[in-house]
Formats: C-alpha cells, structure tokens, sequence
C-alpha cells in the first residue's frame, strides 16, 4: 500500500519513468525505510495508471531503448494528499532477533554476549552508513521543503540505531553480571 504512495509522492516531484524511481529514489533516498524492486515498481505504475492516478508517456529515445515517463494526475494528487493527512495504526513487527533472546535462556553466556555483540556491531555498522548520508543541495522552493522532511526521516534513523546500541549495551552488561 506504501509503495503507491511512494511512487505517487516521488511523481510530484518530476515525470519519472520507472527506471528513474527506482535507482533515484528506491534505491537513496528511501532505501532504509521503503525498499522495492524494479519489479514491483512497474506492477505498481500499471496499476496506478489504470487506476487514472498517474499518467505514462511513451518518450522516442534515437539512443536508447524508447521508455515510458509517468506524471501524477490531479486525482492521484488528490488520494496522496488523502493518504498523507490520514493516520496509520503502528504496525506489528516481527524481530527475529528479539526471538533470538526470548528463548536464550538455551545458549551459555558466551555463546549469548557473542549473538548480542554481533547484533551492536550490525547496529554500529548501519548507524555509520547513516552517517555518511550526504543530503543533496535544495535547487528549488520543493526540494528545499522536500530536504527538510528527508532530514527529518534521517534523524529517525540515526536515533534509531543509536537506541538499538544504547538498549544492546544495557543488555549485554546485565548479562555479564548473570550467573552463567
């Protein structure tokens, strides 16, 4: 459901074909929080324009392949300002890894502080490649809000990953002080 919305927010801010969404957008700038496939961003585009919410171009390329640019209609304007002001239920997880240590009363303490700290590295890990995000440059009115909400978006991240560490930390000295 997400991903209409996606494409449909992304729309409004160029004509783009599907190409174009999925190695400017779906794979940058939402990448962390939104993944999709080249796949099921063109499935979705069909839809989306059967449904009269976006409208596709057939573009003569004399050096490529000839491809198909999309734009948003004012009805799919409409059902993205819709979806945007409606609030969302949060969503069940699933977390592997909180399985993983509801059940470790089975491991011995090492073989638990070595999951546990394999789990802080991934965190650590992922926080660093949050930090090297380098937000682009606004060169116009709408990317600068655009940024401004991106930012917002990446600050979620980051603190994210730093609770994950925080909470792992906590975790792993309360392990270290159990009797094995």
């Amino acid at each position: 459901m997400s991903l209409e919305y996606a494409i449909l927010g992304f729309l409004t801010l160029a004509p783009m074909s599907g190409y174009d969404l999925k190695t400017r957008h779906f794979d940058g700038s939402v990448a962390y929080f939104w993944p999709a496939n080249q796949a099921q961003i063109y499935r979705t585009l069909d839809r989306l324009e059967g449904d009269g919410l976006v409208a596709g171009q057939w573009e003569v390329q004399t050096q490529r392949p000839n491809r198909k640019t999309y734009h948003i209609t004012p009805e799919g304007l409409a059902a993205l300002k819709a979806w945007l002001a409606k609030s969302r239920p949060l969503p069940k997880e699933r977390i592997p890894f909180l399985v993983q240590l509801y059940f470790a009363r089975h491991l011995t303490q090492d073989e638990l502080l070595t999951l546990l700290a394999r789990q802080r590295q991934q965190h650590m890990d992922r926080l660093t490649e949050y930090q090297e995000i380098e937000l682009p440059a606004a060169d116009d009115l709408i990317m600068a809000r655009q940024l401004i909400f991106g930012k917002f978006a990446h600050d979620y991240g980051l603190r994210y990953e730093q609770m994950q560490i925080e909470w792992l930390d906590a975790v792993i000295t309360q392990v270290k002080t159990m009797t094995p």
